[in-house]
């Protein structure tokens, strides 16, 4: 696909045309040192070339005069002698976002946030267990009259064990909260548009991939 890249003069805003399509971007005020037809983007898949389209037109990429060269993904480029700086996610109208990697942010987070309720649930199942206990005493309590010894002991133990879960459960109190605040955190650092860097929200991937371009900056996914 060839982008070309240049300056409208009506807006003054930077104007991308492919084939029939042709996009404005930006508030304007796009230098004149930036002509109308400046540069021209050469996009195979992941491979990119920019190259001027007039002799007298100046391109930098990564702070070096350019006529034609091969370049990476966002790589600085700057357009005309005031050195206009393009920005990549204005190709965004032009270039599908790969969001497969996101798959494993996802998966990762769903991971983590199940492991995190678990173990609060085996928690909370395991501090049941003094209830059970301290029935087992008064059960045994009654069946003897009160004569055995062994209701004293079951008594003692469901009060020791209630301390310890007591002490854990203190303890954990702001490990936990802290853990899922870490974890949501980055979670929504990673999870977002590779163009525009948006949160893409708390759908899964498996929705995320059903929809077919990004709810802010409209890319096309690529999944």
């Amino acid at each position: 696909m060839e982008i070309r890249i240049g300056r409208d003069k009506e807006s003054t805003k930077l104007r991308l045309t492919a084939g029939n399509r042709s996009v404005l971007y930006g508030n304007g005020g796009v230098p004149a040192s930036v002509i109308e037809n400046h540069c021209l983007l050469i996009v195979d898949g992941e491979l990119f070339r920019i190259k001027n389209l007039n002799i007298n037109n100046y391109t930098y990429v990564n702070d070096q005069a350019i006529e034609s060269k091969a370049i990476r993904r966002n790589d600085k480029i700057e357009l005309g002698t005031d050195k206009y700086l393009f920005e990549w996610n204005a190709l965004s109208a032009f270039l599908p976002a790969d969001i497969r990697p996101l798959e494993e942010v996802w998966n990762h987070y769903e991971k983590q946030n199940i492991s995190l309720q678990i173990a609060e649930r085996k928690f909370n199942t395991l501090r049941s267990a003094t209830g059970l206990i301290t029935m087992i005493a008064i059960a045994l309590s009654i069946a003897t009259g009160g004569r055995s010894i062994w209701y004293v002991a079951l008594y003692a133990l469901a009060i020791i064990v209630s301390l310890l879960f007591f002490v854990k459960a203190y303890l954990d109190s702001s490990k936990i909260p802290q853990k899922r605040q870490m974890l949501t955190r980055e979670f929504q650092r990673e999870y977002v548009c590779p163009h525009c860097g948006h949160f893409l929200g708390n759908q899964s991937y498996e929705i995320l991939t059903q929809n077919d371009q990004c709810p802010y900056c409209k890319t096309k996914f690529i999944h």
